[in-house]
């Protein structure tokens, strides 16, 4: 009996220490696939996953297939501007990869990691013309590994949020 639990035990060392030496971001890759799950091609049509690993920030009348998990504040910005601003925040953050930019200059799309595990989360950003002087946002943040992201990408986006408000004024809930 003592035997075979060194034994087990052995195995998920080995299985551990062959994790990290592989590296936790080609496992993932080689079980899932690509970090990057690609762009949005059209938020109207957007079909959220019936697991608890999305976050969505968006116009109504944009996200017409899907509610929002909080509707798009107005910005004082161009979308350039709003761009410029948010990405110095998104790049600044941390662990964070810019993967793509939209031909328009109107979209962004990223990889971001969990610390440990090096879990990736890709988040897709739309700048939406509102006017020539506001902009609105489309931020939709989605887990690749696992059903239940426990609010990350949520926190990620509302703590995105805060601080482009405190750099770019919102004028109101479009």
């Amino acid at each position: 009996m003592k035997t075979a639990a060194i034994a087990v035990l052995l195995v998920i060392l080995a299985c551990v220490a062959g994790f990290f030496a592989f590296g936790r971001e080609r496992t993932w890759e080689a079980l899932y696939g690509p970090a990057d799950l690609g762009p949005v091609s059209d938020f109207a049509d957007l079909k959220r996953p019936g697991t608890p690993n999305t976050f969505l920030v968006c116009l109504p009348e944009i996200c017409v297939r899907e509610e929002p998990d909080i509707v798009s504040p107005v910005f004082a910005a161009s979308p350039h501007e709003l761009r410029a601003a948010l990405d110095a925040i998104v790049m600044g953050s941390g662990r964070v990869e810019h993967v793509a930019k939209d031909e328009d200059g109107l979209g962004d799309r990223y990889i971001e990691r969990t610390p440990v595990m090096r879990f990736p989360d890709t988040i897709v950003i739309r700048y939406v013309p509102v006017d020539v002087r506001r902009t609105a946002l489309v931020i939709y943040s989605r887990s690749q590994v696992g059903s239940n992201d426990f609010g990350v990408n949520e926190k990620r986006v509302r703590n995105w949020l805060r601080l482009l408000e405190q750099v770019a004024s919102p004028v109101a809930a479009a």
